[in-house]
Formats: structure tokens, C-alpha cells, sequence
């Protein structure tokens, strides 16, 4: 029995106690299960993988999803320009007095793009009187543009709902953005 405490205390003492290769086998392979499972559990429930994440669309119409749902595919997204670029001028007596916007119409209906054509003139009077009246101070921030580029959408919706009962355009965007 002495002989066997003796033979421990050397052991401890030259760190000859290592553990087996089975046992870290077991380890490693439990580690990797824990984090993959942590990992699937977080992408299903944040929508990424398995379920569908649903998103009501402003306009109060079915979103892409629950169209997919319903057994729709999803339609790609159309983009019309909205050509000559808008020029307006401030009335502000401000460095910046002109202000040039690109921007482009977003929807996944082509209908929609034939609205828009067919109003043009009625979208560029109100996007006009709109741009003309901003200040140019707020507009130099992202959270002003941003702001623009929102009142822009409710702008270009409120006049296709006046003219066809609908508005349809799902986004504006801005591609081009300059003030002088």
C-alpha cells in the first residue's frame, strides 16, 4: 500500500497524469456539438434558417413572405428611373442654393412601372414642391436624407393611390445626391 502512495506522489509531482485520448475524444466532440447546435437553435429562431420571418409591408399589402407562404414565388425587383435628374433651388439664403436628385422607383409588380410612367408628371410636381421646401442644413446629415428619401416614398405613393386606387411602389432610392 505504501508502495502504490509512492507511486501516485511521483505521478503528481512529474504531471505524468494526462488524460486519456478517449476522454478528450469525448470532450472535443461534445464542445463541437454544443456550439453547432447553438448556432442552428440562433439562426432558426432569428429566421435564417427553417421558419419564415414575418414582415408586414408598409403599405398595409401581403409581404414577400407570406406570399412564398401562400405558395407564390417571390418576383425580383424592378427599378425605373426617374428621368432628368430633379434640379431645384433653396429658398434659403444659405452657401447651398441648388440641390440635383437621382432617384430610382422600386416594386416587384410591372403594372406598378406603367403607373409611374403614366403619372410622371403628376409624381415630379409633388417631388418638386417637395425638395424645394427642405433646408439645406438638415439635408448635409444621413438622418436627413434618410428623412427625404421617406417623405420621397410617401410622396410618390400618396399620388399613384389619388390617380389608381393603389399605390404599389414598394421603395425609392436615391442615386445620385448632390447640393451646391
Amino acid at each position: 500500500m505504501a508502495k502504490e502512495d509512492l507511486d501516485l506522489d511521483v505521478e503528481a509531482a512529474t504531471g505524468t497524469n494526462k488524460p486519456s485520448g478517449m476522454k478528450m475524444l469525448l470532450i472535443g466532440a461534445l464542445g463541437i456539438i454544443l456550439l453547432g447546435g447553438g448556432t442552428v437553435a440562433t439562426l432558426y429562431f432569428t429566421g435564417v434558417i427553417g421558419g419564415k420571418a414575418v414582415v408586414a409591408k408598409p403599405d398595409g399589402g401581403e409581404s414577400e413572405e407570406q406570399q412564398a407562404q401562400a405558395g407564390e414565388p417571390r418576383k425580383p425587383q424592378i427599378y425605373h428611373p426617374l428621368e432628368p435628374p430633379f434640379v431645384v433651388n433653396f429658398n434659403d439664403d444659405s452657401d447651398v442654393r441648388f440641390m440635383q436628385v437621382t432617384l430610382q422607383i422600386a416594386t416587384r409588380d410591372p403594372a406598378v412601372i406603367d403607373q409611374v410612367k403614366e403619372h410622371a408628371p403628376a409624381i415630379r410636381n409633388n417631388l418638386v414642391m417637395l425638395f424645394s421646401n427642405q433646408e439645406p442644413a438638415v439635408l448635409n446629415t444621413r438622418e436627413g436624407k434618410e428623412m427625404l428619401r421617406t417623405q420621397t416614398l410617401e410622396e410618390v405613393r400618396k399620388v399613384l393611390e389619388e390617380q389608381t386606387g393603389e399605390g404599389g411602389v414598394e421603395n425609392v432610392y436615391f442615386t445620385s445626391f448632390v447640393m451646391q
